[in-house]
């Protein structure tokens, strides 16, 4: 299985800042050690003709140049720097990277992304470019695919992702997260399910596959990206519900077989992590890299057998 990173890309962040920067080069060394097979490329370059299918030109400039207002970069969180713009751009790459080897490999994993807070002409809330925005519209730019779900189990909604596609019919946005957490003025997803404060395992399963259930009844995607958050965890400090190791396992595996059950693509980004012990977050995003890689060996035996028996009905 393919995983793409970018976290070479270090922000120059100030003493004290409470982004996570290190779990990034801390999850590429944990899953070559605990992921076999794993094959690792470093994150292509998205450049301005990407970041346009989901943000103004406007927007993407005062970005590359460091010319945004101090109110607009305030409410990304990062101080701005030409490293941040790489890491940005690096970032959407990995998740059009991701769903492009998805066509033909069945999953692939960027192990950054999911930044999904911000819109189109701002960021927020530690977030640049979309990344899943861009991707899917990338994707279907190419005529790679019609249509695409973007599933985001993140602890925090979607809002940026919601407005970006908000008329886009096209492209499916289901969001999953804690109804009181951020952002606190919430957008309209295509699904939203909003789970209260302390939500347990059951709670949570409970309320995915209804949601699971319901985006099948409504949509018929050709490809899926899948914001896995690790900040549901009960450990993170900003996430306000109560997800065991165990339940976070249950989460991946019944998007990986609702996946499975359609035969369908899945590109797999890694979204928010805020544990109060960073090494938490960094096993929850692990996990769901090894049990992405059990959906790969899936997937390729299955399409091993359909293809055998495809010959067999032929000959």
């Amino acid at each position: 299985m393919f995983a793409f990173y970018a976290d070479h890309f270090v922000l120059p962040l100030p003493p004290g800042h409470r982004f996570p920067m290190r779990k990034y080069s801390m999850l590429r060394d944990a899953v070559v050690r605990e992921v076999p097979g794993l094959v690792l490329h470093e994150a292509p370059r998205a450049d301005d003709s990407d970041l346009t299918l989901a943000h103004t030109p406007a927007y993407v400039a005062e970005v590359s140049s460091g010319q945004l207002d101090a109110a607009r970069q305030r409410e990304i969180g990062f101080p701005w720097s030409h490293e941040m713009v790489e890491r940005s751009r690096r970032s959407a790459g990995a998740t059009i990277a991701a769903c492009q080897t998805a066509l033909t490999q069945g999953i692939a994993v960027n192990l950054a992304g999911g930044t999904h807070h911000a819109y189109a002409d701002k960021g927020g809330g530690f977030c640049v470019f979309n990344d899943a925005a861009i991707a899917a519209r990338r994707l279907q730019r190419d005529g790679a695919v019609r249509r695409v779900a973007v599933i985001d189990l993140d602890v925090h909604q979607g809002n940026g992702t919601a407005s970006i596609l908000r008329d886009d019919s096209s492209i499916f946005t289901l969001s999953l997260h804690g109804e009181k957490n951020y952002p606190f003025r919430k957008e309209a997803s295509d699904l939203d399910v909003g789970l209260p404060d302390g939500c347990d395992d059951d709670t949570y399963m409970a309320a995915l596959a209804g949601a699971l259930d319901m985006l099948h009844a409504r949509f018929a995607p050709d490809l899926l990206i899948y914001l896995a958050g690790a900040d549901p965890h009960e450990d993170d400090r900003l996430g306000r519900l109560r997800l065991t190791m165990a339940g976070l396992a249950r989460r991946d595996k019944m998007v990986f077989d609702f996946a499975l059950s359609q035969r369908l693509p899945v590109a797999v980004a890694m979204a928010g992590g805020y544990g109060n012990q960073i090494e938490n977050t960094v096993a929850v995003h692990t996990q769901t890299v090894a049990l992405a890689a059990q959906y790969h060996a899936r997937h390729s035996t299955e399409s091993c057998v359909q293809d055998a028996a495809a010959f067999v009905t032929a000959s």
